[in-house]
């Protein structure tokens, strides 16, 4: 499994790079985001860690540029940012999953096993509906009533989700693990803010509404 780190903390780097790297993990280090894109561009990865404060180009930006041309590379944000603001953000640029340090190894190691895990399982060119709702899973575009709607990676996991399960009440724990690979804080209200970001993209201007609320579980995705 080929690795790359975007980080400019060499102490950081080198840490998760030894630990990588005693797992069996090829491992390549970049020490700011221009050179982080070069290296992502020349060469295929099987994961890139990014962190978000990167100077000569910033991780957010990095990884919009490098979805453009890889949409299914598995991307790990691994930042000092901690707030939901950030962790939305990171999301909306394309990220998988997000991770705050200070971090523990072991959670890392987790959470990439499971990253890694999810995007080899991930079914390739199925076509998901309901109604007049389509999901192109091997392309990554949607369409509602014959119109294309755009939606940020995170959106089109969320929606890819809510599709293989429709007519099932998700709770928001589920949605975390599933969709972010974490656990739900109650703290914070991420997951309702994507619902609410799908909504708007989905629902708002067609009928009938697909996505409905079950106050006080989750969500469900149904016709009417």
């Amino acid at each position: 499994m080929q690795v790359l780190i975007v980080e400019d903390d060499e102490r950081v780097a080198d840490l998760i790079r030894r630990g990588l790297e005693e797992e069996g993990f090829q491992v390549e280090l970049a020490p700011d985001g221009l050179t982080g894109h070069r290296m992502a561009h020349a060469k295929t990865y099987d994961l890139l860690i990014l962190d978000i404060i990167l100077p000569r180009l910033n991780g957010l930006d990095l990884c919009q540029q490098i979805r453009k041309s890889q949409p299914e590379v598995p991307i790990m944000m691994l930042t000092a940012l901690g707030t939901t603001d950030d962790k939305v953000e990171g999301f909306d640029a394309g990220a998988d999953d997000y991770l705050v340090k200070p971090f523990d190894f072991r959670e890392l190691f987790v959470r990439i096993r499971s990253l890694l895990k999810r995007h080899a399982k991930r079914p390739q060119e199925a076509l998901l509906t309901l109604a007049d709702l389509q999901l192109d899973q091997r392309t990554r575009t949607v369409w509602r009533a014959g119109q294309e709607i755009e939606l940020t990676p995170k959106e089109f996991n969320l929606l890819e989700y809510m599709l293989l399960n429709q007519g099932r009440v998700l709770p928001r724990t589920e949605i975390a693990d599933r969709v972010w690979d974490m656990p739900f804080d109650t703290g914070t209200n991420f997951i309702d803010v994507y619902i609410n970001y799908l909504r708007k993209k989905i629902d708002r201007d067609f009928t009938p509404k697909l996505i409905h609320t079950k106050s006080g579980i989750g969500f469900i995705l149904k016709e009417g």
